[in-house]
């Protein structure tokens, strides 16, 4: 089949792929940059970004902001031209503040999800900024619901809107006693909402552009949601097995080496469930509280006194390579990432195998 390029207002992605967000550190400027170059949107992740920061421990927020920063920066140096985007959890304490700083930073495009993005319009007004905003949502309800307030209380309507589905890797937007039914029902959600999509792309005489998750592994993948209708994809996991990828090798590995049956839902602290690799960390933490010597307050549902174990920590960890006390979030397909390659070589690849259908 063609490929039609992702156009959101006046950005245009020559390839209509959105690298996904992945924190911590797994996806920023360097993972970012290269797949920007290569004709897809690159997205930085803002989830303690700050980690390698020497205050981070004594002024957290404080080199968050400043890391993203030079990240969105680096990134775009890196990108040739191409387009910078940043995943901001709408669980995150302070984030205002890290959407204040994506803004400043220069990023072209925000992408807000992990609970409901409706501050969103408001912040990025504020700023008189003309970086396009993309919330997540995972089903028609959350689509309605996000597009009904964001009409009704700012006036707009979304650049882009990306729908996540429940084969998602880290925090999933499903319960997890339904996610088996979710995941069979899944694609027959998606022209519900493209429909619904419709209904406010015609109040605002504008393109609403709409991008899944989740699951998506290869150009075939790409190439079934295109036929459904959507304008482009957004995949994470299979970046992960690149050499650009921002984690250590022992991360990167961890996905190469993993079996299908490795691949396990976990709770999160955030109180939703969340898909990982089921090591050490992940066993650990489904047997008891792993307790948690610091806070870093990162997440507005957790609290250190009834948490599960430290997100923040476990994630920092895992980027490093000390898997066996880290968190590694993953997509129902990691076990298909057989070896790494460069981010080019994956893009070609997804292109040969969409232009092939």
């Amino acid at each position: 089949m063609n490929i039609k390029p992702l156009v959101i207002g006046n950005l245009v992605a020559k390839l209509p792929i959105v690298q996904g967000g992945m924190g911590v550190g797994v996806s920023l400027s360097n993972l970012a940059g290269a797949v920007a170059a290569a004709g897809g949107i690159g997205v930085i992740s803002s989830a303690q970004i700050g980690f390698l920061e020497e205050d981070f421990l004594t002024n957290t927020v404080e080199a968050n902001i400043r890391a993203l920063k030079k990240h969105i920066k680096i990134a775009k140096e890196k990108a040739k031209g191409g387009i910078i985007g940043v995943n901001i959890m709408v669980a995150l304490t302070n984030y205002n503040k890290y959407v204040e700083a994506a803004i400043e930073g220069g990023a072209d495009i925000i992408i807000s999800g992990a609970g409901m993005p409706t501050s969103l319009p408001k912040i990025a007004k504020a700023k008189d900024s003309n970086v396009k905003l993309a919330p997540i949502i995972s089903s028609l309800k959350g689509a309605k619901v996000l597009l009904k307030l964001w009409d009704r209380h700012n006036n707009v309507t979304p650049d882009m809107l990306v729908i996540e589905g429940p084969k998602a890797g880290g925090h999933l937007g499903f319960s997890k006693d339904k996610l088996e039914d979710d995941i069979k029902n899944f694609d027959n959600t998606i022209p519900e909402i493209l429909n619904e999509v419709k209904i406010y792309e015609e109040k605002y005489n504008k393109k609403i552009p709409v991008v899944v998750a989740g699951g998506v592994f290869d150009g075939f993948d790409i190439a079934k949601y295109l036929k459904l209708g959507a304008s482009g994809v957004q995949m994470a996991t299979r970046f992960v097995g690149t050499f650009e990828c921002d984690a250590s090798d022992e991360y990167k590995n961890s996905y190469i080496n993993c079996q299908e049956e490795d691949i396990a839902i976990v709770s999160s602290p955030v109180g939703m469930p969340g898909r990982a690799i089921l090591n050490k960390f992940a066993k650990t933490s489904k047997t008891g509280k792993i307790p948690v010597t610091y806070c870093y307050n990162c997440l507005t549902p957790c609290n250190p006194k009834d948490t599960p174990y430290c997100i923040s920590k476990a994630l920092i960890n895992a980027v490093q390579g000390n898997l066996d006390e880290g968190l590694l979030f993953c997509g129902s397909n990691a076990y298909k990432v057989n070896k790494l390659v460069s981010v080019q070589e994956l893009m070609n690849e997804l292109q040969d195998e969409i232009l092939s259908v």
